[in-house]
C-alpha cells in the first residue's frame, strides 16, 4: 500500500512558486509599457511594441513547451544533448522567422496587409524586431533550464530568477535611453532583462546538482524530436484561437467595444487562469501512481474554485475597485463586460482540467494527441466563424468573445478526456524522476 501519497501542501509549495513567476512575467511587461507611455512618442511607441510582440508570440509559441519536453525527456546526458538539439532548431526556426518581417518585404506583407498595422507603427515594429530576433534563443534555454529545476522540485527558484529579471529590467530601461527610442527601447530592455534571467536561471540550475546519470532508459534523438515537435504546433495553434476570435469580433455591429472588453478580460483571466498551465509540468514532476493523481485533481477543483470566486467578485461587488481603480478601465466598459466576465468563472476549471489530462498525454508519449486537440478548437472557430459574422446576432460582442473562448476549452477538455479513457489503462509512465 502506498503511504506516501502526494498532498495538498506538496503540491501547493510546488505550485504557486510558478503561479508567481507568472505575475512577475506580467509586472515586467507592464513596467515596458509604463516606460514607453512616458515618451514623446508614446503612442506609435506604445502601437510598434504591441504588434511586434504579437508578431513574436505568436511566432515563437512552439518553443512554449521546451519546460515541459525537458521535465518530460531528460533522464541522462544524452537524452540532455538531444533536447537541446530540439530548442536550437525551433530557436533558429523563430529567429529566421523575425528575421523576414524585420528586414524583408514580407514585413510589410504581414504588419501593413495582414495586421492592419499603420506605416508608421509598422516601422516602429520592424524596429522593436530588428532586437527581438535575438530573444528565441535565449527564452529557449531559459525554458530548458526551468525545466530542469521544475524536474528537481525547486520551483521557488524559478521565481527568484524572474524577480531578478524585473528589478534588473529598470536599469535596462534606464541605459537603453542613451542609444535607443520608441518602440526598440521597450525591445531592448526585454531581449536584456531576458537574457539576465537566463544567466540567473542557468547558475541556479547548475547548483541543483540534478543526479543526471541515474541508469534510466533514455530516448534517442529521433524519439525526443518526435515527441516534442507536436508539442511545438500545438503551442502554435494555441495561439491562433484568441486572434481568430478578435478577428469574428471585429466584424461585429460593436466592433471597437466588443474588441476593448475582450482584450481587458483575457489580460485579467491571464493573471488569473494563466497558472493553472503549471498543472501540466505539476503532474509530469509530482504523479507516480493513480492516488497522486486524484490528489492534484482535487487541488485543480480547490484553487480553480477560488480563481472563479474572485471572477464572480471582480463582475460584482469588486468591479469599481479591481477593474476601475487597479486597472483604470473606464465605467462604461466595466459594465459592458460584467455579464461576460461573470461567465469566466468557468474558465479557471476548464483551463485547469485541459492541462492536467495535456501533462497526462505528454506522460504517457501521446503528444500528437494533444496537436489534434488544438487543432479541435481552431477548427470549431473556423466552423463559425462565418455564420455569426454573416449573422450578426443581436447579442454583446464580448459576450460572444468569452462564449467561443469558453466553447473551445470545453471542446479540448472533453475530446482529451474521451481520449484518455480509449487507452489502456497502465499507459501512463509512471517511472520516478
Amino acid at each position: 500500500m502506498k503511504t506516501n501519497q502526494l498532498t495538498q501542501k506538496e503540491i501547493a509549495l510546488f505550485f504557486f512558486p510558478l503561479l508567481l513567476n507568472i505575475q512577475l512575467m506580467s509586472v515586467s511587461h507592464t513596467i515596458i509599457n509604463s516606460a514607453l507611455a512616458r515618451l514623446d512618442n508614446y503612442i506609435t511607441a506604445l502601437a510598434g511594441m504591441s504588434v511586434a510582440m504579437v508578431v513574436h508570440l505568436f511566432i515563437a509559441s512552439p518553443s512554449y513547451q521546451n519546460h515541459t519536453v525537458t521535465i518530460a525527456m531528460v533522464r541522462g546526458r544524452r537524452s540532455m544533448q538531444s533536447v537541446l538539439i530540439f530548442i536550437i532548431l525551433v530557436a533558429s526556426y523563430v529567429a529566421i522567422m523575425l528575421s523576414l518581417i524585420a528586414f524583408s518585404p514580407l514585413g510589410d506583407l504581414v504588419l501593413i496587409n495582414l495586421l492592419g498595422a499603420p506605416p508608421d507603427v509598422a516601422q516602429s515594429a520592424r524596429e522593436a524586431l530588428y532586437i527581438l530576433v535575438l530573444l528565441p534563443f535565449f527564452t529557449g534555454f531559459r525554458g530548458f533550464f526551468q525545466g530542469l529545476i521544475i524536474q528537481a522540485r525547486r520551483t521557488s527558484l524559478v521565481s527568484i530568477a524572474t524577480g531578478v529579471r524585473v528589478g534588473a529590467l529598470f536599469g535596462y530601461l534606464a541605459i537603453g535611453r542613451y542609444w535607443f527610442a520608441g518602440a526598440q527601447l521597450g525591445a531592448f530592455a526585454l531581449v536584456s532583462c531576458v537574457v539576465t534571467e537566463t544567466i540567473v536561471i542557468a547558475f541556479l540550475a547548475w547548483h541543483v546538482h540534478l543526479p543526471l546519470d541515474r541508469g534510466e532508459v533514455e530516448k534517442s534523438t529521433g524519439e525526443i524530436l518526435r515527441y516534442s515537435f507536436p508539442l511545438a504546433y500545438s503551442s502554435c495553434l494555441q495561439q491562433t484561437i484568441p486572434l481568430l476570435i478578435s478577428s469574428i469580433l471585429g466584424r461585429l455591429a460593436d466592433a471597437s467595444l466588443a474588441l476593448a472588453a475582450f482584450g481587458v478580460i483575457r489580460g485579467f483571466l491571464f493573471l488569473l487562469a494563466g497558472p493553472m498551465r503549471n498543472l501540466q509540468q505539476a503532474y509530469l514532476t509530482l504523479v507516480k501512481s493513480t492516488e497522486d493523481y486524484r490528489s492534484l485533481i482535487r487541488f485543480n477543483l480547490i484553487t480553480a474554485s477560488a480563481m472563479g470566486f474572485l471572477a464572480l467578485l471582480t463582475a460584482g461587488p469588486l468591479n469599481r475597485l479591481i477593474l476601475g481603480d487597479l486597472r483604470g478601465v473606464e465605467a462604461h466598459l466595466r459594465h459592458y463586460l460584467r455579464f461576460a466576465l461573470g461567465a469566466c468563472a468557468l474558465f479557471p476549471v476548464l483551463y485547469g482540467t485541459s492541462n492536467l489530462l495535456r501533462g497526462w498525454f505528454a506522460g504517457a508519449n501521446k503528444t500528437s494527441m494533444l496537436g489534434r486537440s488544438t487543432f479541435i478548437k481552431s477548427g470549431f472557430l473556423l466552423l463559425v466563424w462565418w455564420p455569426i459574422v454573416a449573422l450578426k446576432p443581436p447579442v454583446s460582442g464580448v459576450i460572444i468573445g468569452i462564449g467561443l473562448l469558453l466553447c473551445a476549452e470545453s471542446l479540448e477538455a472533453i475530446y482529451l478526456k474521451l481520449q484518455k479513457q480509449r487507452l489502456p489503462e497502465g499507459t501512463r509512465q509512471l517511472a520516478p524522476l
